[in-house]
């Protein structure tokens, strides 16, 4: 059952003043199954499911499964249910939207156009994590400041509106930075991706996700021939969808 959220600028201020363990106990604490860490698997998403399970062992651990991901990815999903002894809940696109998609437009429509990229965003992973959202009123996400300059005013805590009514949207390491989060996972031996002993600073689908250069922005390898035209490299879960 869907649950209303109000929006009290109160709680926002309280909120973003915590620390990150702070913020994921308060949603376990307060919203119980009503909360979820919804996550890629990149370092930050990891980092959260290690904090979670000695703070709120409870929590409900999402990941949207666009059925393009890499085979490094899928293995990482098993160990980290192995480790923590959870069940992560996959959420994939709806197979006819999916086939219908795909008959039109070829299954690397991405490469066509940015609209394109965007549509089959949409259809991948934007429709899968709304699905999501319907089932918690706390948003637990993954974002960073030092991801990109589109990401540089990242708030820990915000409330976003959708179409079905206000949530909760966390950012617990939203200040934190790269360095910071490799200690950490140091210090506890958290899974990581074997993606990034491979060059990746973020990891999405197969082909639209690549490698970086140590002086690219980290998103670079995101749909990376679309570079020279497009710096907003967004699918459109932490911001506006497209459709064809």
């Amino acid at each position: 059952m869907e649950t209303a959220i109000t929006e009290d600028q109160a709680l926002l201020d309280e909120l973003n003043a915590m620390d990150p363990e702070a913020l994921i106990a308060w949603a376990y604490t307060r919203h119980g199954e009503r909360a979820g860490i919804i996550t890629s698997f990149q370092d930050t998403g990891c980092v959260m499911i290690d904090m979670a399970s000695r703070i709120a062992p409870g929590m409900r651990v999402m990941t949207i499964d666009t059925q393009r991901l890499h085979p490094e990815t899928y293995a990482l999903i098993e160990e980290v249910e192995r480790r923590y002894g959870i069940e992560v809940e996959r959420f994939q696109p709806e197979p006819s939207r999916l086939k219908k998609m795909v008959d039109q437009h070829g299954l690397y429509l991405f490469f066509d156009t940015k609209a394109k990229q965007e549509f089959c965003c949409q259809v991948r992973k934007v429709e899968p994590n709304i699905r999501a959202l319907r089932t918690v009123d706390v948003w637990i996400t993954g974002l960073r400041r030092d991801h990109s300059e589109t990401r540089g005013a990242t708030p820990k805590a915000q409330f976003v509106q959708e179409e079905w009514g206000t949530i909760v949207k966390l950012a617990p390491l939203a200040d934190w930075d790269e360095a910071q989060v490799r200690a950490y996972v140091a210090e506890n031996r958290v899974p990581m991706n074997a993606l990034y002993d491979q060059g990746y600073t973020s990891i999405g689908c197969v082909i639209c996700s690549t490698p970086t250069k140590p002086w690219e922005d980290k998103r670079a390898g995101r749909w990376r021939w679309f570079n020279a035209i497009d710096n907003d490299k967004e699918c459109g879960i932490h911001g506006q969808g497209a459709g064809i």
